[in-house]
């Protein structure tokens, strides 16, 4: 079963539920999915899907830094629940140890020695973790390796 499928089945059981918070937060998934099926006019498939479940977290995290630093906590838990919901159609996050073992590697194999190859190593680096780890964290351990 692909993304699409999966977010399709969960919305019905949702539905079927009565939960109204994960029955909207799928459906403003599916309606960003849906938008960029008709630009491109054919279904996405599932690297797609996971770029656009990606770019929801992120918004999201951004909106949450937002929220916080305004005290609005109403506004913070509703965004973490989205999160938690969002986050149960990404694959396995990596952790840190794996994100710097995969930067050691990827550094390897370009042959990349100061921060001026950074970005080299970023579009090397970025398809080998895609939709299993956060920009910032990988972003991060590839400066610390990079001095």
């Amino acid at each position: 079963m692909n993304l699409s499928e999966r977010l399709n089945e969960d919305m019905k059981q949702a539905m079927r539920d009565k939960d109204k918070f994960t029955l909207s937060t799928i459906r403003m998934i599916r309606s960003t999915i849906k938008y960029l099926e008709i630009d491109v006019k054919r279904t996405l498939d599932d690297n797609e899907v996971l770029d656009i479940l990606s770019r929801e977290i992120k918004q999201r995290k951004d909106a949450l830094q937002e929220f916080e630093k305004a005290g609005r906590d109403e506004l913070s838990a509703t965004t973490k629940a989205e999160i938690e919901i969002i986050h149960k159609y990404l694959p396995e996050q990596l952790s840190e140890e794996e994100i710097k073992v995969i930067v050691q590697q990827t550094i390897q194999e370009t042959g990349a020695s100061s921060k001026s190859e950074m970005g080299k190593v970023m579009s090397a680096l970025m398809p080998k973790v895609k939709g299993r780890a956060d920009g910032k964290l990988v972003n991060q351990a590839v400066q610390q390796f990079l001095q």
